[in-house]
């Protein structure tokens, strides 16, 4: 019987204790039968790296070949760095994604891959949501990020059937200190902001024209700020929108200092919040007697850490700096009971988001409409307008 490790569910202290030459696999969706690639690799264990939901052929959102093996090669990039030896991509398709740092196996899925195609249609928002593989201190799962993200997106969608539908959720990010703790891993921004934004590009050739790229991950917002702008001056037909993070806006933002029992500097990474997020999504991943409070974040008046986030100053500063456990806050406050209404107020607030971003197509649809209705271009109210001649003397 082989031993299936999914490298998601680890906390970053047992990341270190990892053989380096366990074998990694990374597959490209799921519906496969992991025994029978245990026995082609005959390794009696498999570390289960974080499927990658979409990018492949067959896929709800293919991207191009030259795309995917960018983003497998950067998927790897962390597991190289960390001395990791036996690297193996499955997939099913036809690409070829051949690359001499990692070994890639063709292999049939034994069942159909689990997600629900997107329909695609004009007028309706598509959720993007984005979390990522990333440290979160002692007690909680490398996949806390992934957990929270799409659980607001899926009820998000759910809430709102007519309005919205979504992929499934991204666990691969972005990390710039992923080298300062175990279990990180790192996409890079490039590779983050071009994978998304080819995604994007094959959604309109089908007809989407509208997006919300949801963060769970503090460190892919300014990414996704970027590929935002991208979509909408490559579509200037399109509405794209993107937020700092959940929980953080006009309902999120009066919840939590209504629950909250940190101070400030409480929230901020594997911190009341989130654990208290896990304690309701997926209690049985929280390992609440690890729990080690760590707030004491290096603040200044215009640079300091909580969720959200405060101050004109945009730093960059090490990790370490700050936490020697990988947390920011304190986890030791998080309930369960403060976790579901949390999530309750974050799923509203984004079906009120969906909303807003049908309700600015609209308006904007409206407006281009009356404008070329009336002729009316920048160029041509130029050409009316009439100037004041300075006075002499």
């Amino acid at each position: 019987m082989t031993t299936f490790i999914r490298y998601e569910e680890l906390t970053w202290p047992e990341v270190p204790d990892l053989p380096r030459d366990l074998p990694l696999v990374l597959t490209l969706g799921d519906g496969y039968d992991l025994e029978r690639i245990a026995r082609v690799l005959g390794m009696p264990t498999l570390v289960l790296l974080p499927t990658l939901p979409y990018g492949w052929q067959g896929s709800a959102a293919p991207v191009s070949e030259a795309m995917l093996r960018r983003i497998v090669r950067a998927i790897f990039s962390t597991f190289l760095e960390a001395g990791f030896t036996k690297l193996y991509v499955i997939h099913a398709g036809p690409e070829d994604l051949f690359d001499p740092q990692y070994a890639h196996l063709r292999l049939e899925r034994t069942t159909p891959p689990v997600f629900t195609p997107l329909a695609a249609t004009p007028q309706r928002v598509i959720l993007i949501p984005c979390g990522h593989t990333e440290q979160h201190a002692y007690h909680l799962p490398l996949n806390t990020d992934t957990v929270i993200i799409g659980a607001i997106a899926s009820a998000a969608a759910a809430a709102a059937p007519d309005e919205a539908e979504m992929l499934p959720t991204l666990p691969y990010g972005v990390s710039m200190y992923h080298s300062a703790f175990a279990g990180t891993t790192n996409l890079g921004g490039r590779v983050f902001e071009d994978f998304l934004i080819e995604v994007a590009d094959g959604l309109v050739e089908r007809g989407a024209d509208r997006f919300y790229l949801m963060s769970g991950h503090g460190g892919n917002s300014s990414f996704l700020h970027n590929t935002v702008k991208y979509i909408g001056d490559r579509h200037q037909h399109v509405f794209a929108a993107t937020t700092f993070l959940h929980t953080s806006g006009h309902l999120g933002a009066p919840a939590l200092e209504a629950l909250r029992s940190s101070p400030i500097g409480g929230m901020g990474h594997a911190c009341e919040l989130e654990t208290a997020y896990l304690l309701h999504l997926r209690p049985e991943l929280c390992k609440m007697e690890r729990v080690v409070d760590e707030p004491d974040f290096i603040s200044t008046p215009n640079y300091y850490m909580d969720w959200i986030e405060g101050g004109a100053l945009i730093i960059t500063s090490q990790w370490e700096d700050d936490t020697l456990t990988g947390a920011y806050g304190s986890g030791s406050y998080a309930t369960a009971e403060k976790g579901a209404a949390w999530f309750n107020v974050a799923v509203e607030e984004k079906v009120v988001h969906i909303r807003e971003i049908h309700e600015q197509a609209r308006l904007r649809l409206a407006r281009r409409a009356e404008q070329a209705a009336q002729g009316l271009t920048p160029q041509s109210v130029l050409a009316r307008q009439t100037w004041r001649t300075p006075s002499a003397g």
